[in-house]
């Protein structure tokens, strides 16, 4: 049973003084200016072209959030600093943080939004700043290389299979059903700059003869095929209902007799009122995008039997629906 909100834990919710700190200091690039090297407050103003007054009060509350240590005059590093806020450091995750950022303005208009009913966007960041969509990109994938190979085992795939990833970024998951896979060959289907990446990451892999690459739109142009899998994960939430029917339908005529269409996404559950993430998540995508929304399980159960599967089924509560083709 869910206890009542204290009111220290009200205000807590309503504190973003913390999570600005954070995204400034990643802008500034803070942690890079104290990469393996202790550093006095004028020395990192110096390297960052800052006010020296005015950054060490940046710079305490860094150390207060455990971000940075502080002795006497002289400023570091902390462990997860060093380790994921680094620009250089193999597990920096800063291009995402700067996504959060580039959105800062956006959720400044939210009580806007909420009241007209109108977005405030036209593009989301990914299509203004494809430099930033393309870091951000690999960041993700290098999250998603964690994750991939278990989610690949759950589909419990047999046999020469053959699979489309649609929109499927960076190619994580095509990678990762490769390995899980030996028989598998994928079509990863994005658009052409974002296929860039894809292209670097499917080599660094060694699997550039079981990955081809197909550049489009893919509400407008052929999907190629026939294919025994389909894969859409985390790409419906960009769109609105209706064109999401639609690529479902587009999907189906591409799939061969008994194929699968695996929708991996962040759905939300038929109250609307949970997972508690995906709930903001929603917030967000309102916000960020011209059209996109959260959709439940049954929204995409109901794209699946309208475009003509034999069957739709939830594999995974608010997070995996599936379809299969008779």
């Amino acid at each position: 049973m869910s206890r009542e909100l204290s009111l220290a834990e009200i205000f807590q919710l309503g504190y973003y003084w913390e999570t600005k700190i954070l995204l400034t200091a990643v802008r500034l690039d803070v942690f890079s200016a104290l990469d393996g090297k202790r550093k006095t407050v004028g020395e990192i103003a110096a390297r960052l072209g800052a006010h020296e007054q005015t950054l060490s009060l940046l710079l305490n509350a860094l150390v207060a959030m455990r971000l940075l240590s502080k002795e006497g005059d002289i400023y570091g590093n902390s462990a997860a600093a060093a380790t994921h806020l680094v620009r250089h450091a193999p597990q920096y995750i800063g291009h995402l943080l700067l996504l959060h950022d580039a959105e800062w303005e956006n959720w400044g208009k939210l009580e806007q939004t909420i009241k007209t009913g109108q977005r405030a966007v036209d593009r989301h960041v990914f299509e203004t700043d494809p430099e930033l969509g393309g870091n951000v990109l690999a960041v993700l994938h290098r999250i998603g290389q964690q994750s991939g190979p278990d989610f690949a085992k759950r589909l419990q795939l047999t046999g020469p299979v053959r699979m489309l990833d649609l929109g499927g970024g960076a190619g994580t998951n095509a990678i990762a059903f490769c390995r899980v896979y030996p028989d598998l060959t994928a079509t990863v289907f994005d658009l052409p700059a974002t296929l860039r990446l894809t292209e670097r990451t499917v080599k660094e892999a060694g699997l550039e003869s079981r990955i081809s690459l197909h550049p489009g739109n893919f509400n407008q142009d052929p999907l190629g095929g026939p294919y025994d899998v389909a894969l859409m994960s985390d790409i419906l939430h960009y769109q609105d209902f209706e064109t999401n029917a639609a690529l479902v339908k587009r999907v189906f005529t591409h799939l061969a007799p008994g194929g699968r269409l695996v929708i991996k996404d962040r759905f939300l559950d038929e109250a609307g009122t949970g997972p508690a993430w995906t709930t903001a998540f929603a917030v967000h995508i309102l916000v960020n995008t011209q059209q996109g929304g959260c959709y439940k399980t049954g929204d995409a159960i109901q794209w699946m039997t309208t475009a003509g599967f034999a069957s739709a089924t939830e594999l995974e509560r608010t997070a995996v629906v599936q379809g299969i083709k008779g």
